[in-house]
């Protein structure tokens, strides 16, 4: 489809991790893909240096700025290993003529299905029994059954919808909120309609399924103003919820238990408040980690990137 002369650069170590073939496809079509050298992302200052010869940049969690679009004189595309684009600036892109793709759905299930596992796990402290068996002791945990519960579901779309079914399967109620999601098609999906607020006193579990926000949605208010003794779970971005005070609530317990796959800053930060907070999971942003997500990111955006070094409208171009 490219030219044969093409270059892509891929910063992202997950790239193609469980199959050849988005690799394949890139080498196949001319866009001479340049794997990572070991298991780690590119630091920003050598992102600067390499991606000088680069005609194409797949991206993981990087930061991509309009300082490192500047360093890239033969750039075409970026392409985000994923899908949320909030790591890339993309108005910056826009300006510069460098369309921006990315992997819309390839994750779904495996996020949704690794979301509820986090639900189950923090309602029946599967994790703590483990630590608690590992360290000598034989301690017998409860927790809620989840049949007859509530389940808050913030961000209604294929993750969020995927979730409240599985919920569904459980036997709860699903409430779910998101003001872009017409109420008729939230009960089409056999959930609740509700107001943000009126969902956190309601659910006896939230989960969130949001991109980021300029400021955390859940700040002390919301928190304080969830139903006592409720499960909290994220496994969609971090800066979603005021660390500070969800470690109070759960210190407090207010919370119940909690469940975080994403955070504010990667990998999470010696000595931070979360570390310490009680009856809480915590996992290293690894929700879309299956074969098969990876195999359809990685074919996807490679699709996409040879569209673009050949002059034609991507499939998957970022909003």
């Amino acid at each position: 489809m490219s030219s044969p002369h093409r270059t892509t650069l891929i910063t992202t170590p997950t790239f193609a991790r469980h199959s050849p073939d988005p690799w394949t496809l890139l080498a196949d079509g001319g866009a001479g893909p340049v794997r990572p050298y070991d298991d780690r992302a590119v630091p920003h200052e050598e992102l600067l240096e390499r991606i000088a010869g680069a005609d194409a940049l797949i991206a993981g969690m990087d930061p991509v700025t309009a300082e490192v679009m500047d360093a890239a004189p033969r750039l075409k595309v970026i392409a985000k290993h994923g899908v949320g684009t909030d790591t890339i600036d993309v108005a910056a892109a826009r300006d510069r003529g460098i369309p921006v793709v990315c992997a819309p759905g390839s994750n779904s299930r495996a996020v949704a299905e690794f979301t509820f596992g986090l639900v189950l796990d923090a309602a029946r402290r599967i994790s703590a029994s483990h630590t608690a068996v590992t360290e000598g002791r034989w301690p017998k945990l409860f927790g809620p059954e989840l049949h007859g519960r509530t389940l808050g579901v913030v961000g209604f779309g294929r993750i969020g919808r995927l979730v409240a079914g599985y919920a569904r399967a459980f036997g709860m109620h699903v409430l779910a909120h998101d003001p872009y999601v017409p109420d008729d098609a939230v009960t089409a999906a056999d959930a609740e309609p509700a107001a943000l607020d009126a969902l956190l006193a309601r659910a006896d579990v939230v989960t969130l399924h949001l991109p980021p926000a300029g400021q955390p949605l859940l700040d002390a208010a919301r928190l304080a103003a969830m139903k006592p003794g409720a499960i909290l779970v994220n496994a969609a971005r971090g800066g979603l919820v005021d660390d500070t005070a969800f470690a109070a609530a759960l210190h407090s317990g207010h919370l119940a238990a909690a469940a975080l796959d994403a955070f504010a800053v990667e990998p999470l930060p010696d000595h931070h408040v979360l570390r310490t907070a009680p009856r809480l999971t915590l996992t290293s942003h690894m929700a879309a980690c299956t074969p098969e997500a990876n195999r359809a990111m990685g074919l996807m955006v490679a699709e996409d990137v040879l569209r673009v070094l050949a002059g034609e409208s991507p499939h998957h171009a970022a909003r």
